[in-house]
């Protein structure tokens, strides 16, 4: 018992720890999109699938010698590719299909390693039964998801904090050469076994003890299962895409999706239907409720919550419909199938076939149709209830997006997320554009104000306090984020902006939607890509360098770290200034900014600005805590900036992010 035990906990947690650490390091090179984390699911499901499949087509055609053969030589041959670093020629140019570039890259990088440990559960499990015909291999099923969960969860807190990623890249690929090891010999044991006995049977011997699962069951096994990785993605989603993308809200969701797993597959008392029918029927009514809500400190308890409850629904209804062990390995390809499926639809159809953030809401829906199957052959009120509880659903999401498309004039999405302009008329015109639910900026539409510095940019914030303080003469200011391109409302004509974009329809939406960047009479260039990886490959003196991209609601990590820091450096003139917009309502980045200003010898200044609420101004201009770097004494003294600047000091206990080490945990408000 003890090897397949071993065996299944070690796959399983490798399996899972893999995820974070190798997403966390390829979000750089793709601007910190949410939408990376997404795709990796497509991968992971995808490759999971593959193993399953694999797992039943050896058990059922191949004799358990050659079965443990071929098995013993991929593993083999899987050892060749460690240690998993991705290599730099994946990153993007700027012109690359994100998802193509993702999924290739993690196919060459944990590719095979990957495809091998998903084979693990099932084909484990199938020895296991092979050789002990009255244990329960299902509750190995459970123990390889507790492994998973273990991985998971340790990792924001007792890997990720402490353990820098190249590290962490070598101790898994440590990790895996053990489990190969562990498996093979797993694997030869129980061929010798099975050849010595003849106890593993053929699967086109017919098999008495347990009836083959008609056409239906299959596609409840998919459908039940693919329901709860579209409920994972699209719940992640809605978190990453509106707050940030880190793997703390990677974690949490997918924990949460992996408990049920384990639940529901232990024993059959922890998924009691008469509570968890009613609690799925309350958790969709609430979560279309509370559909725009993007706070996190209410949304994503609200959203986990909903999420653990449908997924107990999914997966609980899945158990009830498991077929005896004979055919576990087929079982397991249609959870798998359902699995993909599920990741396929909500991080590669959604984000081109919809316009907006409507996953979610489809997903809700779907539910609700579930809860009517699995119980119109119950109590007459059952499925009654449950048609009722379509309609109130729908009607409630209806409402919700009727008021996010209201006078909302232009709405796209891509890969970066979604992005939308809407009109205000009260007291004055005004047109904001959102990415996501993140406001990025606006522009008041009267002719005579449209140049008027607005949103995160008025007059009083940072920005507006710095260039009042440049001197006079022509200036170079680098920019990293376009948003609205309401920064060109500092632009004069002798000066020269250049906007670093990685999003190609926010430059879209800058150019058509609003007048910034044709007002401004300066050159402005756009460059499209992340802009961090532009400015690797240019050679630039900037006075200024504006650090205002945005995913989600925080900056992406990989623009904060020492590295990062170093390459604005170097593009910046002696006497040349850093701003970096810190306007954030979850995340405290002072400490981050002050520690790497204090690396290269700069002063960090924190300005912070709140516009009367009284005069009406704040629709236009928001509150704003932004960060001026330099050494330039003359910057530091004006009166613009000492009048409401406050220095900052690095905390001595703070480490310093670096593109291997940073902690989101550590500066969460």
């Amino acid at each position: 018992m003890l090897p397949f035990a071993a065996t299944i906990f070690l796959s399983a947690f490798l399996l899972f720890l893999v995820q974070p650490i190798i997403a966390k390091q390829i979000l750089p090179w793709f601007g910190g999109a949410g939408s990376v984390w997404a795709i990796c699911l497509v991968f992971f499901q995808s490759t999971l699938l593959a193993g399953y499949a694999y797992a039943d087509w050896t058990t059922r055609y191949l004799k358990p010698r050659k079965q443990a053969w071929l098995h013993v030589a991929v593993l083999a041959a899987s050892l060749l590719v460690l240690p998993i670093f991705p290599d730099a020629s994946w990153k993007p140019t700027g012109n690359e299909d994100p998802t193509l570039a993702i999924l290739g890259l993690l196919a060459v990088t944990i590719g095979l390693p990957y495809f091998l440990l998903s084979t693990t559960s099932p084909l484990v499990q199938s020895w296991y039964w092979a050789k002990f015909k009255s244990g329960v291999p299902y509750r190995l099923f459970a123990l390889s998801n507790f492994a998973s969960l273990l991985a998971l969860l340790s990792y924001p807190v007792a890997i990720e904090p402490w353990i820098s990623s190249k590290a962490q890249s070598w101790v898994w690929s440590g990790g895996y050469a053990l489990f190969a090891l562990l498996c093979g010999l797993t694997a030869l044991s129980s061929a010798r076994f099975a050849e010595r006995t003849g106890a593993i049977r053929r699967q086109e011997e017919p098999v008495t003890d347990s009836p083959k699962p008609a056409g239906s069951q299959y596609l409840l096994w998919i459908v039940l299962s693919a329901m709860g990785s579209c409920l994972l993605l699209a719940v992640t989603n809605h978190l990453t895409q509106n707050i940030a993308s880190v793997p703390f809200l990677w974690v949490v969701p997918l924990s949460l999706y992996l408990v049920t797993f384990i639940l529901c597959f232990d024993h059959p008392r922890w998924y009691y239907r008469p509570v968890f029918l009613p609690l799925a029927a309350v958790a969709v009514l609430v979560m279309a409720w509370q559909i725009d809500e993007i706070s996190i400190y209410r949304a994503a308890p609200l959203y986990a919550a909903g999420l653990f409850v449908l997924c107990m629904f999914c997966h609980g209804e899945l158990t009830r419909l498991k077929p005896g062990p004979q055919h576990l390995t087929t079982f397991y390809l249609m959870i798998s199938i359902g699995g993909a499926l599920g990741a396929l639809l909500i991080g590669i159809l959604a984000p081109n076939l919809m316009t907006g953030y409507y996953e979610l809401g489809a997903c809700l829906i779907a539910v609700c149709v579930l809860l009517f199957v699995r119980t119109w052959s119950g109590a007459k009120w059952i499925p009654a209830a449950a048609v009722v509880l379509i309609g109130g659903v729908s009607g409630l999401l209806y409402k919700s997006y009727d008021h996010y498309l209201s006078d909302t004039r232009v709405i796209m999405r891509n890969f970066y997320g979604v992005v939308r302009t809407k009109d205000f008329d009260n007291p004055v015109a005004y047109r904001a554009m959102y990415h996501g639910g993140i406001n990025h900026g606006g522009q008041l539409l009267d002719p005579e104000h449209r140049r008027k510095p607005s949103s995160y940019f008025g007059i009083n914030s940072g920005y507006g306090r710095l260039f009042s303080s440049l001197p006079e003469g022509p200036r170079s200011v680098g920019i990293l984020g376009l948003g609205a391109g309401a920064i060109a409302a500092y632009a004069r004509p002798q000066d020269h902006f250049v906007f670093y974009e990685i999003d190609p329809q926010v430059a879209a939406v800058a150019t058509s939607e609003f007048t910034f960047l044709k007002d401004s009479g300066a050159k402005i260039d756009i460059v499209l890509g992340d802009g961090r990886l532009s400015l690797e490959r240019e050679k630039r003196k900037f006075d200024v360098l504006a650090m205002d991209a945005f995913s989600g609601d925080a900056i992406p990590m990989h623009l904060l770290t020492k590295e990062a820091m170093g390459i604005y450096v170097d593009h910046l003139k002696p006497d040349g200034v850093i701003i970096f917009q810190a306007t954030n309502r979850f995340v405290d980045l002072m400490p981050a900014i002050a520690k790497l200003a204090e690396a290269y010898g700069m002063t960090a200044v924190h300005i912070s600005d709140s516009p009367d609420a009284t005069t009406g101004a704040d629709y236009w201009t928001s509150s704003t805590d932004q960060v001026i770097v330099t050494r330039n004494p003359k910057i530091l003294q004006h009166p613009r900036i000492t009048e409401t600047g406050k220095t900052l000091q690095a905390p001595a206990d703070f480490r310093i992010w670096t593109d291997d080490f940073y902690n989101m945990l550590r500066v969460l408000k």
